[in-house]
Order: structure tokens, then sequence, then C-alpha cells
């Protein structure tokens, strides 16, 4: 990939990156997948976005950087609002990309702003022209600036900052966390209101039909960043605004294979192999093993999904493994479920006092379609809230 920020344009500390012909190919067969022609070109930008910068910053910066989000998490990000996250240890950057060639403002949706799991360290206006392939960094500003000194549009629900009130050179962000990394880039941002079962099946109901052009304008602010906040749910209303069937059944994924949303959120399927087939006419049923590869605190562990019992009984065994050979999982560690509105039940957690080779739960559903979201501490990388049903 070629790299150039010294083209004859009006500011050369700003920086401007050629965008590959395969990522724009790339982009536009990945932007298919949306409800609206907006929807798709403002997937489209971000996914230009996101495939040209990322690698300039590995390559240049943070060898380490990553999307925030997975192919799945991304879609249903960008079906409803503008932005692309990265992150890099603990910090976040978010790119805003827009097509104003005379830029004048930075404008950054609330969401990324007002949700407490959403909200960046630093904030890039992005300018994007897919037609003479370039886009360039006009500016960037941290959460703390937005909120300090930004202006807040209630029409649009977005937070604005004049040109020029950012900081046009890239290269001082990477100097300044070189220089003062105890620097204050976020503010203190609210935790929302909870949402009940019910009442995010009503939204997802209601905002899931395309009639609805801008779900995150529909409904007040607060009930709108629960419902995004929370991943599963997020997942729901974009896979609804398509008009998809059910992408995260266990049982689905065990009779019929992984649905493609869910193998894009690293969702594999594993025949177990019987230490008993063969063995003196003996045989044992074989079930197959859900895995979700985990990257936690710089390890790679498994989390698993295996049925239990007969068929008709719903049970169900998660487990966490260590995928490295003879390490154990270190003490501190936890596995929970919830029930798909975020709450506890009995027997619920598995937490390791000391190291062990594993963390376990069973469960057994009474009811049909059942979801369950899980949860491992410390928090894997990247990691989304997802709704698995039963």
């Amino acid at each position: 990939m070629t790299f150039n920020s010294t083209k004859a344009f009006a500011d050369i500390t700003q920086l401007y990156l050629e965008i590959p012909q395969t990522v724009q190919v790339r982009a536009c067969e990945h932007s298919q997948s949306f409800s609206t022609l907006s929807r798709r070109w403002n997937a489209y930008l971000n996914q230009i976005c996101l495939s040209t910068f990322l690698p300039w910053l590995r390559e240049e910066h943070i060898p380490s950087a990553t999307p925030w989000s997975n192919a799945a998490t991304s879609a249903s990000i960008w079906e409803v609002v503008n932005g692309t996250a990265i992150v890099f240890g603990t910090t976040r950057m978010v790119l805003i990309p827009t097509e104003a060639i005379d830029l004048s403002e930075l404008r950054v949706p609330q969401e990324w702003v007002d949700i407490p799991t959403w909200a960046a360290d630093y904030y890039l206006a992005t300018q994007v022209n897919p037609e003479e392939g370039w886009i360039k960094i006009a500016g960037y500003a941290t959460h703390e600036k937005l909120k300090t000194k930004g202006s807040y549009d209630v029409r649009d629900r977005t937070y604005s900052l004049d040109k020029e009130d950012l900081i046009p050179d890239l290269n001082i962000l990477w100097v300044t966390r070189q220089l003062c990394p105890t620097e204050t880039t976020r503010s203190v941002v609210t935790p929302l209101q909870s949402l009940t079962l019910v009442q995010a099946d009503n939204l997802i109901q209601r905002l899931g039909n395309t009639t609805v052009i801008l779900p995150r304008l529909a409904v007040p602010f607060t009930i709108w960043g629960a419902l995004l906040e929370h991943g599963g749910w997020r997942q729901r209303l974009y896979e609804r605004r398509q008009s998809l069937p059910e992408q995260w059944s266990v049982l689905n994924w065990i009779v019929n294979g992984i649905s493609d949303l869910a193998q894009q959120a690293g969702w594999v399927q594993m025949e177990p192999q019987s230490s008993l087939a063969g063995g003196r006419g003996v045989q044992e049923q074989l079930k197959p093993v859900l895995i979700k590869r985990l990257d936690i605190a710089g390890q790679q562990y498994e989390l698993r999904v295996l049925p239990q019992g007969k068929p008709e009984e719903q049970r169900w065994r998660f487990e966490l493994r260590n995928v490295a050979l003879g390490k154990q999982i270190p003490a501190g560690f936890k596995l929970r479920l919830l029930t798909e509105d975020l709450q506890p039940f009995e027997n619920n957690e598995d937490r390791a006092i000391t190291p062990v080779d594993l963390l376990y739960i069973e469960v057994a559903f009474n009811e049909p379609a059942e979801g369950l979201v899980w949860e491992v501490e410390p928090l894997p990388k990247n990691y989304q809230r997802e709704i698995l049903r039963f």
C-alpha cells in the first residue's frame, strides 16, 4: 500500500492517505447489507476510512491497533450512526468520515460521546474523496474538549467544534502521548438508564421498521443510548431492519451450521472425537462444540458451549479454557451468564479463587428461545455483548 502525505494540498501538516483500489472494491461489496441507500453509503465511507487509516496507524505508530468492533458489530453500528472506532491498549479513537471538501467543523454523533462504553479519547475529522482516491485527517479533538468547548445541536444530536478549535497536525497527538501520558482526554460520562426486556422488544419492533429513516432521532437519547449500548439488542435491531432470520439460535447452529453473522463475530463449530469409538462395540453419542476465541490480557482463551444430556432436557454447559497447552486460568477470572436484560440468576457465575484448568456453568431452560448474555472478567479484547438464544 502506498501512503502519501506530501501531495500539493493547502495544508501539508495534515495527513493524506491514498485509498487503495482494492479497499474501495471491498468497501463497495461490504456496504450492500444495509437497509437504505444512505445507510449503504455511510457504511461505504466508514469502511474506506477504517481500511485506509488502520494499516497506516499500525505501520507508523501502533502495531497493536485493532478495530473496536468485528464485521458483524460494525454493521450494526453503521446501520444507525456514523463513525468507526479503533483501540490500542486502553485508548480509543473514533474516525468521523465526511464528504465535505471545505470542512468547517467536526460534528460527532452523541452516541460516541455520551454512551459510557463508546466514549473515546480522540475524535478525528476525516475527509473522504472516493473519486480522487484519498482521505485526509483534517484535525482531531479530545472527548474532554468536545464536552467542554463543543456545541451540542439538539436537532441532530451532535457535538461540534469549529475547524479553528481542532488540532490539525496528527503528529501532535503522538508527541503529547509521549510527553504527557497522564493528559486528561475524557470527561465524566453519566451512566444511562437500564431498559427492561419489554421496553427493548418494543423499541426493536418499532425502530426495526425501515420506514423509520433515522431511528437514532426517533426516541429520547437516554432510551436510544441504552438500547445501542447493549450489543445484543443493537444486533437484533440491525437484523430486523435487514429482515434477516434469527442469527443467534444455538439450536440452529447445531443443526444447520453457524450463521454468517455469528461466524463474523468469531464463532466456529468443532466436531469432537470420541476416545471410545470402535472400542469393544461401545459407541458414544458425540455432541458438537461451539467455540469462540477470546484475547484476554494478551493470552488466548476459548469460550465453549456444549449441549448436555438429551435434547429435550435443554441443558447446556459454558466453559472457559486457556488455549495454551498446560496453561491455567489465573485467579480472579470470572465466567458469568446473565438474562437477555442483564439480570443475574442462581448459580450464574463461576470464579477462579486459585489458578484452575477451566471455569464452567451449566444451565437448563424451561422455555424455548430464551436468551443469555455471557461475560468474562477481565474483559476480552474488543468485547461486545451477544445474546445467544436457546
